[in-house]
């Protein structure tokens, strides 16, 4: 293979020899050339000494170099590239933000030296202390800011616009709107305050509403239900019929139809807790509108309707012996 005069031929042969792949070999071959041709380059230009400037490099010469180090890396070209551009941009920056030398400004006239303080050193574009870039230090700071209120006080013109400031009476400086944003331009982010429900007064408003609610009609049930102390119980004397209460009937009519184990035990353990252990997984509806969960609807409808009419029935259709009868021809045999 024919020898590149642009790479180290000894450095690429021994990663060749490594086992590197030939275009990492070339890169890093490339790279190391680069680095002997730049420190050849420094040492003539130590020895020649400082005619012609040292050993610096131009931007062109930065952006070739950072390339050929991030490609000997490993790096992408596409990424080498785009940081290759970037040092070179920061090199020509440095190169062109080098301070120049202050020039003094003429003497103002009659009226700086009135009471003006002195103008501070000032560069070729009229900035105080560099206008290339450099940091001014804080008397140069100072004295820009004494000459700038200096010249308003004189009438002078602004320094960016050029015209005559207008100031009324007692003002010392001039303070500039610099826009009227509308309310209803600018964006609300905090939450509006009608899509929430505080526990007050809105919760605790509505169930002191169905407290008093509750409460009178509970009072006006008792006043008017007939509701009378009976005797003392006589454990010789079963009454007839013999019914458990109100809340009790259901079972207690399941009871005329099956055994004590299937009507008192079985089926309230199937419909108790593990009905309500089983319904989770038996509607698996993720919605939550009431009209699509049918299946739920359904359930607990067959509930309801079969409670109801256990308990009806074991109240007004129960007589005496607690045998079935006609409440509008034998009469109601239910008391509270």
């Amino acid at each position: 293979m024919a020898e590149d005069p642009g790479i180290d031929q000894e450095t690429f042969d021994k990663l060749v020899a490594e086992g590197q792949p030939e275009r990492v070999a070339r890169a890093k071959a490339k790279a190391a050339a680069a680095r002997k041709s730049r420190q050849a380059e420094a040492g003539d230009g130590a020895a020649d000494g400082d005619g012609d400037g040292g050993g610096g490099e131009t931007p062109e010469q930065v952006q070739e170099r950072v390339f050929n180090e991030l490609v000997a890396e490993g790096q992408p070209e596409r990424v080498a590239r785009a940081k290759a551009k970037a040092a070179a941009a920061r090199a020509k920056r440095s190169s062109e933000s080098e301070p120049e030398p202050a020039k003094q400004p003429a003497a103002s006239g009659a009226k700086a030296g009135a009471g003006a303080p002195a103008a501070a050193p000032t560069t070729g574009n009229g900035a105080i202390g560099g206008g290339n870039g450099v940091a001014l230090t804080p008397e140069q700071r100072q004295q820009r800011v004494a000459a700038a209120l200096a010249a308003r006080a004189e009438g002078g013109p602004h320094e960016r616009t050029g015209g005559v400031e207008t100031k009324y009476a007692g003002q010392e400086h001039t303070h500039r709107l610099l826009a009227m944003v509308p309310p209803t331009g600018i964006q609300q982010i905090r939450g509006r305050q009608d899509d929430k429900a505080y526990v007050w007064p809105h919760l605790l408003t509505a169930e002191f509403v169905c407290l008093m609610a509750v409460t009178a009609f509970l009072f006006v049930f008792s006043a008017l239900a007939p509701a009378p102390l009976r005797e003392l119980a006589n454990p010789n004397v079963t009454p007839n019929p013999s019914k458990a209460p109100w809340y009790f009937l259901g079972l207690q009519e399941l009871l005329r139809y099956w055994h004590p184990m299937v009507a008192g035990v079985t089926i309230p353990l199937l419909l108790g807790p593990l009905g309500l252990i089983a319904i989770p997984y038996l509607d698996r509806n993720p919605s939550m509108r009431p009209e699509r969960r049918k299946f739920a609807y359904m359930l607990f409808t067959m509930f309801l309707v079969a409670s109801a009419a256990l308990t009806l029935s074991g109240s007004f259709f129960r007589g005496p012996g607690f045998n079935w009868t006609w409440p509008w021809a034998d009469g109601i045999w239910f008391t509270l």
